[in-house]
């Protein structure tokens, strides 16, 4: 018989194919999985029709067509004032999570260390393993979920290579604030040390705060890899579609990587995103839109049981439910599939300990018809 090491023998299948299939056994509400059930802009669907009957069908250049690079370097210099040449320092990804993966892949290596704050999203630990990287994970706590930065930097040693931060932050809805990263900034002063930023909820933010973009400040931007998503902006999470921004020097080391990981991203999905954004007032509609979810989201639930957490970003609802049952969260969180039908994650799986803090999240990127039916059914708990 075969004997196969493998490289990472400690991995399964991901918490969001796990809750997406019982929801389907169940039929239940599938508030876990972190995906639009509402339609995207027929515009935008014209555009890439018409992209494709106008011949781009075909590899597009290895880092992305240049119409569509150009237009997120005028973003970026318009919305945070640094300048990203789209020659030298875009480059078009196939989704956020390949982005992060190239990333890690292009610089770290075997005994580096790389600071994660957790609950994290659920790529970044098992890509540095596979690389021989060891994590280094700060957990944060409910409800807040905020950083002490002065304890982290207790986590600093000669083999610390990067840190990966995320704001807005998957899975809390939690966001960094001006002093979050006046830290960041103080602790990575002098060193080697680089940022890999996980911005793809750059736009889903609320109540007025401003998203801080390492892209904000020079100190950071110039040791910085930022991560951003199509697939969150235009309601299309199935298409796959992002970026990296990064300085020219590390820029041309992340294409390295990308040209035999991907090589290039489908052709007329970027040929459609960049005809469709010229046209498209989408930045400034997109906080509003998901404001709005979010709120009528938590006035539903204010209907249950559930203790809300705060909320300031991302279209991630966390809430307790410690005051409803004292059960492991996975275990929580499956009985609500079966009994209750409705399918939410447990956050203890963002977790490399499985801290169990007895909070689930819900994905409101749902029709309102969606939310009020998955509540109505909450109710009951």
């Amino acid at each position: 018989m075969m004997n196969i090491n493998s490289k990472l023998p400690t991995v399964g299948t991901t918490i969001f194919t796990v809750m997406s299939k019982l929801a389907a056994d169940h039929q239940a509400i599938n508030l876990s999985q972190g995906f639009p059930d509402y339609e995207t802009d027929k515009q935008l669907i014209d555009e890439i029709s018409q992209a494709m009957k106008g011949g781009f069908n075909q590899y597009a250049p290895m880092a992305g067509l240049l119409s569509l690079r150009e237009l997120i370097s005028e973003k970026i210099e318009k919305l945070y004032g640094t300048k990203y040449h789209p020659e030298t320092e875009v480059t078009i990804t196939a989704g956020g999570t390949q982005a992060i993966f190239t990333a890690i892949n292009t610089f770290i290596t075997a005994g580096d260390e790389v600071i994660i704050f957790e609950p994290a999203y659920d790529c970044y630990a098992p890509t540095i393993k596979l690389l021989g990287g060891l994590v280094k994970p700060f957990e944060l706590q409910a409800p807040d979920y905020k950083i002490d930065w002065e304890m982290v930097k207790k986590l600093f040693s000669a083999n610390t290579k990067m840190i990966i931060i995320n704001t807005p932050h998957n899975p809390t809805g939690s966001i960094l604030r001006k002093q979050d990263i006046e830290a960041l900034i103080k602790l990575t002063k002098d060193t080697d040390i680089l940022i890999l930023s996980d911005e793809v909820y750059e736009h889903i933010i609320f109540d007025g705060e401003q998203h801080q973009s390492v892209a904000l400040y020079p100190e950071l931007a110039e040791r910085s890899l930022i991560v951003a998503s199509f697939g969150k902006l235009l309601h299309a999470t199935g298409w796959k579609v992002g970026y990296c921004l990064a300085p020219e020097k590390l820029m041309s080391e992340f294409r390295k990587i990308h040209q035999f990981n991907v090589f290039s991203v489908n052709t007329p999905m970027q040929a459609g995103i960049a005809n469709y954004l010229k046209s498209s007032n989408v930045y400034q509609e997109i906080p509003v839109f998901f404001q709005q979810k979010r709120d009528y989201f938590q006035k539903l639930l204010k209907q249950t049981k559930f203790e809300l957490l705060p909320c300031k970003g991302s279209y991630f609802q966390c809430v307790s439910f410690a005051n409803i049952s004292d059960e492991k969260d996975t275990d929580f969180a499956k009985r609500l599939v079966s009994a209750v039908g409705v399918a939410a994650i447990p956050v203890s799986a963002f977790y490399t300990k499985k801290i169990d803090n007895k909070v689930i999240r819900f994905c409101f990127a749902k029709e309102d018809s969606t939310l009020e039916q998955a509540v109505e059914k909450l109710t009951k708990l």
